[in-house]
């Protein structure tokens, strides 16, 4: 059921009570298949019997409708991928924030200087103490990563160490043969807590043209062993560019470097593109 806290201003929905809040907006009849969403947004208060917004509302839904920047997380973890973000619109700054097993999402509004704060927790940054490493850059290919994670489910009843060698192995077997780089690729992919992806797209400019923009990076967390950012492939990923060839890039950094990754993300005014003079 979709809800709304007054204490933190915080709202719960799901993509199908977003879609009704759409055809509401735009004038548009609700379609049968959202009758549903539309009778929890009416009964949770959030539209009335004639299918108004109410004011608390209004703010996120303009600000969904009309972004100028969109900020996307897609985070790997035990549960599943989950999907986070933050929206900022040319009057607010709306967060959400998934749970594993929920179709609804935590819509929250921040204050601009919270931004970068909110997408840190998102994923979970933390400056925790790490270990040594044998090597703190791994390069292999794509092939070599997918061999060692096809053996995952088989681990089950493992030790940790019988859970490394295994892992070793179908590195191994795959062509990674540098001794330094096998053992801590190994280590990573049996001790990985999450991995995650973080992007930014607005409307931007290619030589003077408005251009639509994107840019990002990915992050593996290794709890112990530290966070590495996958620099190969880098992203953004467009379908079909990755093979079992594409080299892999996994370099060691620390959650200060991790942050500076997210501030960079956010694009500069310099890079939107320029509104329209009147005529």
């Amino acid at each position: 059921m979709p809800s709304y806290d007054s204490t933190r201003g915080r709202f719960r929905l799901a993509e199908s009570h977003l879609a009704v809040l759409r055809h509401r907006v735009e004038g548009e009849e609700v379609p049968p298949e959202l009758a549903e969403a539309d009778r929890e947004l009416r009964e949770a208060g959030l539209t009335d019997q004639a299918g108004n917004l109410d004011l608390l509302v209004s703010p996120l839904v303009g600000t969904l409708r009309a972004p100028a920047v969109v900020l996307h997380v897609e985070a790997l973890g035990e549960h599943g991928t989950l999907h986070h973000g933050v929206t900022i619109g040319d009057d607010h700054v709306y967060s959400h924030e998934s749970w594993p097993g929920s179709e609804e999402s935590e819509y929250v509004r921040l204050e601009p200087a919270m931004l970068v704060w909110a997408l840190a927790r998102m994923v979970n940054l933390q400056g925790e103490d790490t270990v040594e490493v044998a090597a703190p850059v791994v390069e292999a290919t794509t092939a070599v990563l997918d061999a060692g994670l096809d053996i995952l489910d088989s681990l089950h009843g493992l030790t940790a160490e019988e859970g490394v060698d295994r892992v070793a192995e179908a590195l191994k077997g795959a062509g990674l043969t540098r001794k330094s780089q096998l053992t801590t690729l190994a280590k990573l992919i049996a001790g990985m807590r999450s991995s995650w992806r973080m992007t930014a797209a607005w409307q931007g400019h290619d030589g003077g043209a408005p251009a639509p923009r994107v840019r990002g990076f990915a992050v593996w967390d290794c709890g112990p062993l530290g966070y590495w950012h996958r620099q190969l492939p880098a992203e953004p990923i467009l379908p079909g560019q990755v093979d079992d060839t594409t080299p892999l890039k996994l370099v060691r950094i620390d959650a200060k470097e991790v942050w500076q990754l997210i501030t960079d993300l956010l694009p500069a005014a310099e890079e939107f593109a320029e509104a329209p003079q009147p005529g």
